[in-house]
């Protein structure tokens, strides 16, 4: 083999190892609860839930036509002879 292909053969198995280890340090030790852990879902639930309600009152409040479809509302011209 090449000693620049074996080189990072081997630079990429010891970079794999070493985060296997560093994982398996952390995985010993106990976890306290951090921000995150405890108020994350409460602040995404209630974030989604405004994101929600904005939109709701938007579309149905405000009075914005969106005239999607010009089916019924458009009416075709007269032919001119010229």
């Amino acid at each position: 083999m090449f000693p620049l292909v074996k080189n990072a053969l081997m630079a990429g198995h010891l970079q794999v190892q070493s985060i296997q280890q560093t994982m398996a340090r952390q995985s010993h030790q106990k976890h306290t609860p951090d921000f995150h852990d405890k108020y994350g879902n409460a602040v995404l639930a209630s974030g989604a839930t405004f994101c929600i309600a904005v939109w709701t009152y938007g579309a149905t409040q405000i009075g914005i036509e969106l005239n999607l479809s010009p089916i019924g509302r458009v009416t075709p011209k007269e032919w001119r002879d010229q």
